[in-house]
C-alpha cells in the first residue's frame, strides 16, 4: 500500500477530503520522524512503537575488493508491533 492509497482509504472511511487527510498523514509521519530522530520513542497503543536503537561499531568486509572497513556506532529507527498487532499477523490465514 502506498501513501496515496492510505490517504484514499482513510478519506473513504471518514468522509473527509483527500487533501485534508494527506496533510494529516504527512504531519503524523513528520512528527514520528522528528521525535525518533531526537532519540524519543513513540508509542501507539494497540499498534506499535517507533524507537531509536544504537548499533555498535563493527568491522565490515568488502568481499569484491578484499578489504575491511570500520563502521562506526550509529542510530537506526526501528518499529516493534504491539502484541495485538503481532498476534493478528500470526493468526492471519
Amino acid at each position: 500500500m502506498t501513501k496515496a492509497e492510505l490517504v484514499n482509504d482513510i478519506a473513504i472511511a471518514t468522509g473527509y477530503d483527500k487533501t485534508s487527510i494527506g496533510v494529516i498523514v504527512e504531519s503524523f509521519m513528520d512528527n514520528i520522524k522528528k521525535n525518533v530522530t531526537k532519540g524519543e520513542n513513540v508509542y501507539l497503543r494497540g499498534f506499535g512503537s517507533f524507537v531509536s536503537k544504537t548499533r555498535k561499531a563493527k568491522i565490515a568486509r568488502n568481499i569484491s575488493q578484499s578489504t575491511s572497513i570500520r563502521v562506526p556506532e550509529h542510530q537506526i529507527a526501528s518499529f516493534k508491533p504491539a502484541a495485538e498487532f503481532a498476534q493478528a499477523m500470526r493468526d492471519k490465514k
